[in-house]
């Protein structure tokens, strides 16, 4: 086994939320390994929030050295939950995210702030939880999905994500945050501005109860796809204010 250099960077773990999957990335990953980051994508199962977040903390358990953790969209949940019981995790980066505080859910936050259209382009499918019991799998209808989710992408780019998105349970969706690592941890917030699932107003609320360095983009829901050197540059910053 060869030994860890002592110059390397911190390994950027990267969770994607709903209605996505690790691929949205590409574009960021591209451009924090060409700066000589470590990069994991985590494929968030989407199920419920413990225990995605326990997945996730297995993901983290298995990186050696430092860590940037990055959420989008419901990501920024798990991550604020997995990053509790994950010492060697030195940021958060929370990207058109929710940022909960203990006992909200991001059905909860969503509502919170008027702008979301959302509700009326999801299309449920009956599916069974992983308990066994009976529960809702949620996906963006996919003639809807270019304009609601990736507004600001390639139409045949959007098309693709379309068809390619993975689905959340409405129980994840539902289900109440515990005490959250933003509390101890650093934190910075990318905010899209033309976001149709998370409102802009919502994201700063929770961004600014977090203390979260902010940064304000022009951008749809899928920022980490239409502006993804932003959002690694925004990495990047977290990186290097706290190695």
């Amino acid at each position: 086994m060869t030994s860890r250099s002592p110059s390397r960077k911190p390994t950027v773990v990267l969770v994607h939320g709903a209605f996505a999957d690790s691929t949205s990335w590409n574009g960021v990953v591209r451009t924090l390994r060409h700066e000589g980051h470590p990069v994991v994508a985590a494929a968030n199962p989407l199920r419920g929030l413990r225990s995605d977040a326990a997945y996730v903390g297995e993901v983290l358990a298995g990186v050696d050295g430092p860590v940037v953790l990055v959420g989008h969209s419901y990501g920024g949940s798990v991550v604020t939950a997995a990053a509790r019981a994950a010492d060697h995790v030195q940021a958060l980066v929370y990207v058109a995210a929710f940022i909960p505080d203990t006992g909200e859910s991001a059905l909860d936050l969503a509502a919170r702030f008027p702008g979301s259209s959302l509700g009326e382009a999801l299309h449920p499918m009956p599916v069974t939880l992983p308990d066994g019991s009976p529960g809702v799998d949620f996906t963006i209808e996919q003639d809807l999905f270019p304009h609601q989710f990736a507004a600001d992408v390639p139409e045949d780019v959007a098309r693709l994500m379309a068809v390619t998105q993975r689905p959340v349970t409405g129980a994840a969706l539902e289900e109440p945050a515990p005490e959250p690592a933003w509390r101890t941890l650093p934190s910075w917030a990318v905010v899209a501005t033309e976001d149709l699932n998370i409102p802009p107003a919502a994201q700063r609320f929770m961004a600014e109860r977090a203390g979260a360095h902010v940064v304000e983009v022009r951008a749809s829901h899928a920022v980490s796809v239409s502006r993804p050197e932003d959002v690694a540059r925004t990495v990047t910053e977290a990186s290097s204010a706290t190695t």
